[in-house]
């Protein structure tokens, strides 16, 4: 049996709340921090796990303590302010940053948490709430040798497939490379469904030329039951974050000296599509946006 960890976790959303229910089922002990952006709680409490009020009290007597947070600022505040996780650490302990995040950041994060003695590990995610609930995450770490090794068993507690990408800073390098390119296949794929009805082109052929051709994968399936039936649950993430996840691979990209002027054009659709007051809507609600301009 793996070793049982004094578990503290910073963000019980739509994705965090997965990852606790998972830690309480391995066998592990869970604190988390009470928020207004939690899901409900009740079953993790009634599982076992503890609220805190402060992220100081849930890191005071944790081994792990996991951030499931918007982003960077996000990420910053919770270890950084006052009352935050780094007052309550002791030293040994480890952050795992499982927020979508710009790598200059997490690179920084990484160097001021080990001169308190505190490891970090970035272990981005992939796929949705539904995988997150079920424990079958993807996740995309980046840590030392040592430190991934170490924390593997626990890690495999809430995911099904983990990907070693390298130091610190790779997990998120690589998570933002994935949302570009899927956020901008959304993109590509909810402008061309929007102009397919303005050709009075029904949507079952639609899709059915996409799916048979250089259209199918992995975005169609998640958009497709949108296009047929207005049902948005196949990509449950939002427009604002969607938005923010393309302009954090812009932040990354600059930082590169990397090409991003596709990246700019997709930026450029969410943008004006959070500034028409839809930052609320999930992705593939942008086919019947894009439909109203």
């Amino acid at each position: 049996m793996s070793r049982q960890y004094r578990i503290g976790m910073v963000g019980v959303g739509m994705m965090g709340h997965g990852i606790a229910a998972s830690l309480l089922r391995a066998g592990h002990r869970l604190c988390f921090l009470d928020h207004p952006g939690n899901q409900p709680v009740d079953d993790l409490l009634a599982a076992g796990a503890e609220r805190r009020s402060s992220a100081r009290e849930v890191a005071v007597d944790a081994e792990v303590v996991i951030l499931c947070v918007t982003g960077t600022p996000q990420v910053e505040s919770v270890l950084f302010d006052t009352g935050g996780v780094l007052e309550g650490l002791p030293a040994g302990a480890v952050v795992v940053d499982c927020s979508t995040a710009i790598p200059r950041s997490t690179e920084n994060i990484a160097t001021r948490l080990a001169q308190a003695g505190v490891r970090f590990m970035d272990a981005a995610m992939t796929r949705t709430p539904k995988e997150a609930a079920e424990g079958r995450l993807n996740l995309i770490v980046g840590a030392s040798d040592e430190l991934f090794c170490e924390l593997q068993p626990l890690l495999a507690c809430f995911s099904e497939n983990i990907t070693h990408g390298g130091p610190v800073g790779s997990g998120h390098k690589l998570k933002l490379l994935h949302n570009f390119v899927s956020l901008g296949f959304t993109a590509v794929l909810a402008e061309a469904a929007a102009a397919s009805r303005r050709a009075n082109i029904d949507d079952a052929v639609f899709l059915e030329v996409l799916g048979n051709g250089g259209g199918a994968g992995v975005v169609l399936e998640r958009l497709r039951p949108f296009i047929a039936a207005g049902d948005p649950s196949g990509f449950r993430f939002s427009l604002a974050n969607s938005l923010k996840d393309v302009g954090y691979y812009q932040a990354m990209a600059e930082d590169l000296g990397a090409a991003r002027g596709v990246a700019e054009g997709i930026h450029g659709l969410y943008r004006d599509i959070i500034a028409r007051g839809y930052g609320d809507r999930l992705a593939p609600e942008l086919v019947s946006l894009l439909g109203e301009t």
